[in-house]
């Protein structure tokens, strides 16, 4: 039996529809120990009335005007003692029994520091409405825009968050991409297909959904910060997303309720 504790941290803002959900989704994984932030930038529209339901099985909670998802994701890694940590944000949920399933394989794999596995895409109403597309990244391929990773069923070790961290608070919807390229240039990471850990909720208010074109140029804003050329696949990649950016985003939303 593993003894590896999480630490699980979900920021929210305005999302008392969803987050009773996620909330469960982690207090109810049989695994022990975890530990579970929530990190609230000062809702109005009952979710702190939801989080207090649940105070008595939470590490820690704040509710408080913030400077975003980054920050509030920054501050609850701050609190953070744990040796695997992940965040869910409030509107997505984790599927019955991750947690041990992840414990498993970083006991397996000492070498691995980031871990990742499938997504459903949900919608309101829960019901399943596609998967995430998912496939093994490398730092390489991570430069390049291949990024494939479900951040929903992402876990990596606290020592390389020590390594790595903080989140850069210059980005709004990015900061995922710009963590993962730093975890897998000083680790190995590791995707294991058809292990479904998360659900990735699509919504009409979801960032995915309303801000999906801040996505690519913070992608790029990484890619040249590291020395990147202008002449390269992500780039080319960057403008061929932002001629079909319209398309992407219509196809997403059109099976929303």
């Amino acid at each position: 039996m593993s003894d590896l504790k999480f630490t699980i941290v979900t920021p929210s803002f305005n999302q008392a529809a969803h987050i009773e959900a996620t909330i469960r989704s982690v207090l109810e994984q049989e695994y022990k120990p975890v530990e579970y932030i929530i990190i609230d930038g000062g809702s109005l529209d009952g979710s702190v009335d939801v989080i207090k339901k649940y105070e008595d099985n939470l590490a820690f909670w704040i509710s408080e005007v913030d400077n975003g998802q980054t920050d509030a994701l920054n501050k609850g890694f701050h609190h953070a003692t744990g040796d695997i940590f992940a965040w869910i944000n409030s509107d997505d949920t984790y599927e019955p029994g991750t947690f041990q399933a992840v414990a498993e394989f970083f006991d397996r794999n000492p070498d691995v520091g980031m871990v990742y596995g499938d997504a459903y895409f949900i919608d309101d109403q829960e019901k399943r409405i596609g998967t995430f597309p998912a496939a093994q990244t490398n730092y390489a391929r991570l430069r390049a825009g291949y990024v494939h990773i479900p951040q929903q069923a992402a876990f990596f070790r606290a020592e390389i968050w020590n390594k790595v961290g903080p989140l850069d608070p210059d980005f709004y919807f990015a900061m995922d991409y710009d963590l993962w390229v730093r975890i897998a240039k000083v680790t190995k990471i590791v995707y294991l297909p058809g292990k479904f850990w998360a659900n990735f909720r699509l919504h009409r208010q979801a960032k995915t959904i309303s801000a999906d074109d801040r996505c690519w140029p913070e992608m790029l804003k990484v890619h040249y910060r590291d020395g990147g050329s202008f002449f390269s696949s992500i780039v080319f990649k960057f403008y061929l997303r932002k001629l079909l950016a319209p398309l992407i985003t219509w196809n997403r939303a059109r099976n929303l309720k």
